[in-house]
């Protein structure tokens, strides 16, 4: 009787300095865990950085900060794992609702002849948001004059900035400087979320409303672009590409909407490496791999990244970036015939040119407009413009133009 009652004392004892063990042990961690991610918090804010990116810029833009990997499991619960651990933030955020407040971020660069294009999407920008917007000019030296002079409202410019590296090949990819759009989220580190737009972009419904798009996207996504067609008999990439492009018809960057905290700390699958790279670290590689297969520059390489990460990016209907292509063998935005055109893209030079008349009427109507009477001074003339341009069939199409254009001139 004795040794089963020494037996169970000992086996008692044990079990109670095991369970003590583990709770010490789990307190000291998630102590451990808290420390570390108030450190964490600390070094982010001041922005440290514990590697360079090879073969980029000394500048602190170009420099990126790495967690160790390890996977969550059963035997690896979060709570058990070290500060530096990305696994530690496992727990996935549900998507950002935008403040009603908010200003509107939006970024463009010009270089070239793109002074007068760009000042004329910036007004069409103004003209109908009635929330703040915020503007980013990326432009060559020779041009910061010309939009002191030529632009009103407030806005911070930039000269171009590429690795310096690298920047000579940077700069040529397909048009002078349209590469700089890639290092907006390395540049602009204190925005969260930016509109990039090209210049030839004329807005016919307020910023703010694609800006809201932001709080539809779930918790992967960090990205919006448009389909590069909707009709895959006269889509290029389908039929012409030779590198991996999005979903059937390819993403066309023209009109692209950011998350950029969410970019910046994405890690991307790639086809280089079996390692995931963040944004900073694959740019250089992609160009490297595939500069002889792309023929469209940065819109290529990032129709490559969202190839093989879908679940980043959030698609939003052609009316959103309504271009030649989707009127010029017949119209083919189904959600631009329901509801009108919201932004239109006059890409392939279509605004200074006489192959898409009906494309350079808006753009001349609402360079030449004032904001005193816009039914006088834009649309009416507009309309006018557009029934001389019926012979095409973008003309044919033209009442698509202002569907909604009215709409934001009776807001106004």
């Amino acid at each position: 009787m004795r040794c089963y009652l020494h037996a169970y004392l000992l086996c008692s004892a044990f079990t109670l300095c095991s369970i003590l063990y583990v709770c010490s042990q789990l307190a000291s961690t998630s102590e451990g865990d808290r420390e570390g991610k108030a450190a964490a918090r600390s070094s982010h804010n001041e922005g440290d950085a514990v590697r360079k990116i090879p073969g980029l810029s000394k500048r602190g833009f170009f420099y990126s900060v790495r967690c160790k990997s390890l996977s969550v499991s059963y035997w690896n619960p979060y709570w058990r794992l070290p500060a530096d651990v990305c696994g530690a933030n496992w727990k996935l955020k549900s998507a950002a609702k935008e403040p009603k407040n908010e200003s509107s971020h939006l970024a463009v660069v010009a270089c070239g002849p793109r002074l007068e294009e760009t000042v004329t999407m910036l007004k069409s920008a103004v003209l109908f948001s009635k929330k703040p917007l915020h503007f980013y000019i990326f432009a060559e030296d020779e041009l910061h004059d010309g939009f002191r002079n030529a632009v009103s409202f407030t806005f911070t410019i930039y000269p171009i900035l590429f690795p310096e590296e690298n920047a000579s090949e940077w700069k040529k990819l397909f048009k002078p400087c349209a590469s700089q759009r890639l290092f907006l989220p390395l540049i602009l580190k204190q925005v969260d979320s930016l509109l990039y737009v090209d210049t030839d972009i004329l807005f016919l419904r307020p910023v703010e409303d694609i800006w809201s798009l932001l709080s539809q996207f779930n918790v992967n996504q960090l990205a919006a672009m448009a389909p590069e067609h909707e009709e895959p008999r006269i889509g290029w990439y389908n039929r012409f590409a030779r590198h991996p492009y999005y979903g059937k018809t390819g993403l066309n960057s023209g009109v692209m909407l950011m998350n950029m905290t969410r970019i910046r700390g994405k890690f991307f699958k790639n086809d280089m490496t079996a390692v995931a790279l963040q944004w900073g670290e694959i740019l250089m590689p992609l160009l490297q791999k595939y500069k002889l297969n792309i023929t469209w520059g940065d819109q290529d390489l990032l129709n490559i990244i969202f190839h093989h990460n879908p679940e980043s990016l959030y698609m939003f209907p052609c009316q959103w970036n309504y271009r030649p292509d989707h009127c010029i063998y017949g119209s083919n935005c189904q959600q631009a015939e329901e509801e009108g055109v919201f932004i239109l893209h006059g890409n392939r030079g279509v605004y200074h040119n006489d192959k898409q008349p009906a494309f350079r009427a808006v753009y001349e109507a609402r360079n030449c407009s004032t904001p005193l009477n816009l039914a006088v001074s834009l649309l009416q003339p507009l309309e006018a413009a557009l029934q001389t341009t019926t012979h095409t069939y973008c003309g044919r199409s033209s009442h698509l133009f202002t569907k909604r254009l009215k709409e934001s001139i009776k807001s106004v």
